[in-house]
C-alpha cells in the first residue's frame, strides 16, 4: 500500500465513510438477531457484533463499542455451550441493540493521530565533506580515496578559510587535522568559534599525527565524534561517517494488517503510516501467502476472529515458513477472555492488543516490536566481519526475489564478485591486512549502491549483489563502474605501505522460469570467465551476451 499525499484527510473520509455505512451494519446485525433461533445464524451475529466492538470506538462511537462487546461475549458463551440463546439472554441482546442505535447517534471527536516531526532530511543525501587539512598531498588523497566511496570533498588548507566560508546545508562531516602553522591546536579551535557562533551543527572527526592525551583532551573539548591518528585507514574512515551520518533514512517498517474489517484495518494503516511504517492489508485471510512473499513484512498485525479462518489458526501457519519464524505476530482484538488469549499466545503470537485502541497506544506497541526484531534479524544475518548479509540470509533473499520476479514478471540481475589474488594478500601483508580489504569493498558496495539492492558475503572473498529491477546491461555498467572504482581504493598496509587490489564479476540476468540456484549457477559460471580472461573485469552470462550489445 502507498502512502496517501494526507493522512489526516483519509482518515476523516473513512470516518465519513462509517457513518453512512452504520445504519445498514445495525440493521444487519438486528436481521441476525431475529433469525437466532436458527443457531446457524448465531455465528454471523457474533461475527457481526465483534466487528462493531472493534471499529467503534475507532471511528468515533465508544459507546457502540460497549455495547457490541456485550452483545459479542453473551453470543459467544451460547456457541462455546453449543446451545441456542436462553430467553433472559435474548431480552438482553434486545436491549443492547437499543442501547446500540442510541451510540449510533452519539459520535465522539476522533482522536488526533501522532503527527511525524518535520523531516530533517534533505531531499538529497548528504554526502559532502569539509577536509581541513594544510598537506596537499594528504588532502588531494584523501578526496579522491572519499571520491570512490560516493562522497564530495570540499578542501580547505587552513582553519580561517573554513571560518570565513558559510556552511552548505548539504554538509555531512567535518574532517579537521589538529596541527596547523597558526597553532599545535588551531583546529579544535576553530571549531569552538564555529560552534560559539552556532554556524556548525555536523559532526566533526579529528585526526593527526599526534596520538597524546592533550590533543585528544583538546578534540574532545571540541565535540570531535571521533579521533583518528594518521596515517588515516580509508576503510576506517568510511566505517566512522556511515556512523555518524544518520540522516540517511533508514529502511521503512514493513506491517501487514490482517483484518476482514477493511475500514478498521485502513484506519490503522493510516495510523501507522503517520509514524513512517510501511503498511499491507489483507482482508481476505486465505490470500496470506502471497502478500507474505511480496510484501516481505517485520511484523503481523491481525485480527482473532475472521471467517474462513482465525487469528490463531493462522499464526500457527505462518509459524510453519522457516522465514517467518521470528517475525512478531501481534493480535489485535476485542477479546478479553484470558485463557483464550494465552491459548492463542500459545500458537505463536508475541503479544496482544485489544480494540479499540487509541492511534498513539497502536503505534508505541508496534514500534517497540519492531525494533526489537529489526535488532535480532541484524544479528542472525549479519557477516561479522563486514556487516553484510551473510551466506543464509543472502540465500534466502535470492530465493525471495526470484519468487517475486516470476509472480510479477519483472527483472532482476544477480552479481557475483570474487576478490582477485586475495590469497596473495593474506600472504604478503597477513590476515588482518586482507580483512580491512573484505570491510573496504563492503563499504564500498554500502555506500555506492540502492538502498533497495541486496548485497552479501557468502564466504571468504566472495560477494553477492542482487539488483531488482534491474536489466544486464544496466547492471553491467554499474558493476564495471564499482570495479573501476575499487581498483583506485588506497588499501593500507602495515609500516605506512599501500597497494591496490581489484575485484572480478560475473552477472546473470533472471530468466523466467529460472529459479534461484540457476540464476545464482549462470552468475558463478560468468565470474569463473572473468576470472579465466584475466581478472579485474565484469562478464555477463552467455544468455545476457545474447540479448544486446554491451
Amino acid at each position: 500500500m502507498t502512502n496517501p499525499p494526507n493522512i489526516a484527510e483519509q482518515l476523516c473520509l473513512l470516518r465519513e465513510n462509517y457513518a453512512q455505512q452504520l445504519p445498514a451494519k445495525l440493521a444487519q446485525l438486528e436481521g441476525a438477531f431475529r433469525r437466532h433461533d436458527n443457531v446457524v445464524e448465531l455465528p454471523q451475529l457474533r461475527h457481526l457484533a465483534h466487528s462493531l466492538a472493534g471499529s467503534g470506538a475507532t471511528f468515533g462511537y465508544p459507546a457502540l463499542s460497549i455495547a457490541a462487546r456485550q452483545l459479542e461475549t453473551i453470543v459467544d458463551g451460547a456457541l462455546n455451550d453449543g446451545r441456542p440463546l436462553s430467553l433472559e439472554e435474548s431480552d438482553s441482546i434486545a436491549r443492547l441493540i437499543e442501547a446500540l442505535d442510541r451510540g449510533a447517534r452519539t459520535p465522539i471527536a476522533p482522536s488526533s493521530v501522532p503527527a511525524l516531526p518535520p523531516s530533517t532530511v534533505p531531499e538529497a543525501e548528504r554526502k559532502l565533506i569539509y577536509l581541513v587539512e594544510d598537506d596537499a598531498s594528504l588532502a588531494t588523497d584523501l578526496m579522491l580515496q572519499l571520491g570512490h566511496f560516493g562522497y564530495t570533498v570540499k578542501i580547505f588548507e587552513t582553519p580561517k578559510q573554513l571560518l570565513e566560508t558559510p556552511v552548505d546545508p548539504l554538509l555531512a562531516v567535518v574532517l579537521m587535522d589538529i596541527v596547523f602553522p597558526q597553532g599545535d591546536l588551531a583546529g579544535p579551535e576553530a571549531i569552538i568559534q564555529l560552534s560559539i557562533a552556532k554556524q556548525l551543527r555536523t559532526p566533526v572527526i579529528f585526526f593527526s599525527f599526534r596520538n597524546d592525551l592533550t590533543a585528544r583532551l583538546a578534540a574532545a573539548r571540541a565535540g570531535g565524534a571521533a579521533y583518528l591518528v594518521k596515517p588515516i585507514d580509508v576503510g576506517t574512515l568510511i566505517g566512522r561517517l556511515d556512523d555518524l551520518i544518520s540522516d540517511l533514512p533508514p529502511e521503512p517498517y514493513r506491517v501487514l494488517i490482517v483484518d476482514d474489517n477493511g475500514p478498521l484495518a485502513t484506519h490503522h494503516a493510516f495510523t501507522l503510516q503517520s509514524a513512517g511504517i510501511s503498511t499491507d492489508i489483507v482482508t481476505d485471510p486465505m490470500t496470506i501467502l502471497a502478500h507474505l512473499d511480496d510484501f516481505k513484512p517485520d511484523l503481523v498485525l491481525m485480527d482473532m476472529y475472521m471467517p474462513k479462518c482465525t487469528g490463531s489458526e493462522l499464526a500457527a501457519v505462518i509459524r510453519q515458513l522457516d522465514n517467518y519464524v521470528l517475525v512478531p505476530i501481534v493480535y489485535l482484538s476485542t477479546e478479553s477472555d484470558t485463557d483464550r488469549r494465552l491459548i492463542a499466545m500459545q500458537l505463536g503470537a508475541d503479544d496482544f492488543l485489544t480494540k479499540p485502541i487509541m492511534p498513539e497506544h497502536l503505534i508505541s506497541a508496534v514500534s517497540t516490536r519492531l525494533r526489537r526484531y529489526r535488532v535480532l534479524r541484524s544479528h542472525i544475518e549479519q557477516d561479522s566481519l563486514t556487516g553484510l548479509l551473510n551466506h543464509a540470509a543472502t540465500k534466502d533473499r535470492l530465493t525471495t526475489e526470484t519468487a517475486r520476479a516470476t509472480r510479477q514478471q519483472r527483472v532482476f540481475c544477480l552479481a557475483a564478485l570474487d576478490l582477485d589474488n586475495f590469497k596473495n594478500v593474506n600472504d604478503t601483508y597477513g590476515h588482518l591486512i586482507g580483512d580491512s580489504v573484505l570491510k573496504n569493498l563492503a563499504e564500498l558496495l554500502k555506500r555506492r549502491l540502492r538502498r533497495t539492492d541486496i548485497v552479501g558475503r557468502i564466504g571468504g572473498e566472495e560477494f553477492v549483489v542482487i539488483l531488482p529491477d534491474t536489466n544486464a546491461k544496466q547492471a553491467f555498467g554499474l558493476l564495471n563502474e564499482l570495479r573501476e572504482a575499487f581498483s583506485l581504493v588506497h588499501q593500507r598496509a602495515s609500516r605506512g605501505l599501500t597497494f591496490t587490489t581489484t575485484f572480478s564479476c560475473g552477472i546473470a540476468q533472471y530468466q523466467l522460469g529460472a529459479s534461484a540456484n540457476d540464476v545464482h549457477l549462470h552468475a558463478d559460471e560468468a565470474l569463473y570467465r572473468a576470472k579465466q580472461a584475466g581478472r579485474n573485469q565484469v562478464t555477463l552470462a552467455d544468455d545476457d551476451e545474447r540479448q544486446d550489445s554491451y
